[in-house]
Order: structure tokens, then sequence, then C-alpha cells
């Protein structure tokens, strides 16, 4: 058995000291790897971002109440007769001057442009009453002030404001032949709230001539465990039937819509990638044997093992691989980790996020890499093990 490892090691070692007579076949192969998972380490960076932004926005005790059947905000409608029922529910936690902590809330998309290519895009508008920003974590005005209730004034989310022009602090926009004045910014923890534009609902409702109903309904719960009183609540009730659920499970849910749509685009650009680093990967291992016939068979004659010389072809293979997908990997860290870009939510709007790698994701990409490697060295390898000795040494 040591024996064999010491062959292995050997073979391996002259092969890897070989390099420079190729180095720019196996310079390609590296650099055609380190595409692929540079690549498909984009596009997973890209949905983990946008689903974290989404998914981590939402809160165990607070529910979410749309109408039966709606998949987002945008498409539901929740009458004012119900909100009043909603309020009245079991569950929903008074605040100290005894009123329920629950928030009726207008959700309209208006447009905007992105300062990065200066198209246009749908932006969320969310009309909401005094409670509404309470019921959400980590709301902080860093600049300006809160809107005045039945004036047009509004406020921006701060990732928003950074990549859509027109939202600083005192410019005033049109939504809707009505001129709104922005009079403060707001942080939300890096929530997908920070991409919303928000406004008084009263003002709203009477603008759009959305009056006598409201979007959604948010309230916060005495406990997480009280969202399913309030959902038995409602299906009961049959002046209610609306859909209720927590925030936690609604934004997962929206956030796995498109995160999977991402994935999907990018795990199949990414396979058919692989297959042309497939096709160089073999085509740099074949001219490796090739390169080394008179020394692999030079050492077939005194004495190593075929074995060996598989073995040693292979590994130089997955280094190669190797290589290149360490490579993708930093350029993907140090390019896309952190790129702020903005995407069409499930509502039909725009969210803005940050690209995220994780190891998890990292290990994803080398393993392609790896994949990728194992595949192009393999058969170039079964050629170098079952070389014959006179065709090496007088081919």
């Amino acid at each position: 058995m040591r024996s064999i490892m010491l062959q292995i090691l050997a073979v391996t070692v002259i092969n890897l000291k070989s390099l420079p007579q190729r180095l720019w076949l196996s310079l390609a192969t590296v650099i055609a790897v380190g595409l692929v998972v540079t690549v498909l380490l984009a596009f997973l960076s890209m949905a983990n971002g946008f689903r974290r932004t989404i998914a981590d926005s939402g809160a165990e005790d607070i529910a979410v109440v749309l109408r039966s059947g709606a998949v987002s905000e945008i498409n539901s409608v929740v009458l004012r007769d119900q909100v009043r029922l909603i309020e009245d529910g079991p569950g929903i936690a008074k605040g100290s001057d005894g009123k329920p902590q629950t928030s009726g809330e207008l959700y309209l998309t208006v447009n905007g442009i992105k300062r990065s290519t200066g198209t246009k895009a749908s932006l969320p508008l969310r009309g909401l009453g005094p409670q509404g920003p309470g019921l959400r974590r980590g709301v902080v005005m860093i600049a300006g002030r809160m809107f005045n209730p039945g004036s047009n004034e509004i406020i921006v989310g701060r990732a928003l404001g950074k990549e859509f022009e027109g939202f600083e602090l005192g410019r005033t926009v049109a939504f809707n032949n009505t001129r709104w004045t922005v009079v403060g910014i707001f942080a939300a923890d890096g929530s997908v709230f920070e991409s919303e534009i928000w406004a008084d609902l009263p003002v709203l409702q009477s603008l759009f001539k959305r009056t006598g109903a409201v979007q959604t309904v948010r309230a916060r719960l005495t406990s997480p465990a009280a969202i399913e009183t309030l959902r038995a609540y409602s299906d009961n009730d049959p002046r209610l039937k609306l859909d209720v659920m927590s925030e936690a499970a609604y934004f997962a849910q929206q956030a796995s819509n498109t995160s999977d749509l991402i994935q999907k685009l990018g795990w199949p650009l990414a396979i058919a990638m692989a297959f042309g680093s497939l096709a160089g990967a073999l085509n740099t291992m074949y001219s490796s044997v090739a390169a080394r016939a008179t020394e692999i068979a030079t050492l077939r004659a005194i004495g190593f093992g075929g074995f060996s010389a598989f073995v040693g072809t292979l590994v130089e293979s997955l280094i190669l691989a190797a290589i290149g997908g360490v490579i993708g990997a930093a350029a993907t860290y140090l390019v896309f980790d952190g790129f702020t870009a903005s995407t069409m939510g499930a509502s039909f709007s725009q969210v803005v996020f940050n690209f995220q790698l994780s190891p998890r994701l990292i290990g994803q990409g080398l393993l392609l890499a790896l994949a990728v490697g194992l595949f192009g060295g393999l058969f170039p390898a079964l050629r170098a093990a079952r070389m014959p000795i006179v065709a090496g040494l007088y081919g």
C-alpha cells in the first residue's frame, strides 16, 4: 500500500512540474472553470440576498390579514367593516391607551427612475396610519421627520433613496397628478421596508379613490401562538373569511417565489457553461497525457503501475479545477458580495437588496468546479493508465 501511495505521489509531482510546458492550455481550463463558478455564485448570491432581505423582514408576533386567495398585498382588498372586526378579534395586543395595535394599509405602485440605468421602474407606495411604523422592527428616522397626517408628505426608505433618483430630502415628486414633498428618510434594519415610500393612509385613499377599503391589515399579537386563534376567528365569521398568517410566514412565501426563479435561471446557465469548460478540461488533460507519453511509459517500464498514472492524471485535473473554483469564488466575493441591486418583487414593485455570498454557496460553487475536474480528467486518466509501454516510448 505504501509503495502505491509513493508511486501516486511521484507521478503527481511529475505531472505538476510539467504544467509550465502546457501553460496556456492549463490557464484556459482554470479561467473557464473560474467563469462557471463566478456565474453560478453571482446568481446564487443574488437569490440569497433577495431571500434574506424579504424573509428577515417578518416577525412572528405580527399578523398579516389579506383577502382570501390573495397572493400578495397588491391584489388584496379588506373592507372597512372587516378592519373593525379584526381590531376586535382575539389575540390582538392592546397599547397603553387600550386601543388595538393594528394598521390598515394601502399598497400602491408608482413610477421611479433607477440611478444606474435611467430607466423607469415600479416603486411601492404604502399608506399607513399612526401605528403602522411601530408594527415594524427597527424603524428609525435618519433624516428629516415623520409625515404629518392629512398632508401630501412622504417619507422614503433608505435603500430606495440610494437606488432611485429624485427622493432626496426636501425634493418634490409627482404621483397620480399630485405633488408630494419628501420630508423624511427612514431606516428599517435593512429590511424590505427600506424599499418603500410611506404616506398618510387617508390622504392616499382620497387621492387614489380607494376610500372604504384597504389592502392589508397588520396587527400585533399577544404572542406568536395567538395567530391560530385569530385565524380561527376569521374562518368562523362569515363576514371575514380572510387569509391570516404571521408576517414571517408571509414574507417567507414572497421570498421563495422570486429566489427560486433566480436559482432556476442560474443553475441551467452555469451547467451549460460547465459543459463548455468540461470540453476545455478534456482537451487540456488529453494534451497532458500526450505530452508525457514517454515519461508515463518510462515509469511503467521501471515498475510503476497503471493505477498510479490514472490517479496522478486525475489529481492534476482536479487541482486545475480547484484553482479555477477558488479564483471564481474570490472574484464573486470581491465583485458581487454586498453589491446593491433591485428587482421585481411579488407585488410587482421594486425591492432593493444586497448580494450575499455565504460559505454554503461557495461550497456549492467549488463542488461544481471539482465535478468539472473529475469528469474532465477521468477519460484522459484512463488513457494514461492503459497506455502501452512500447507505444509511449516509440509512438
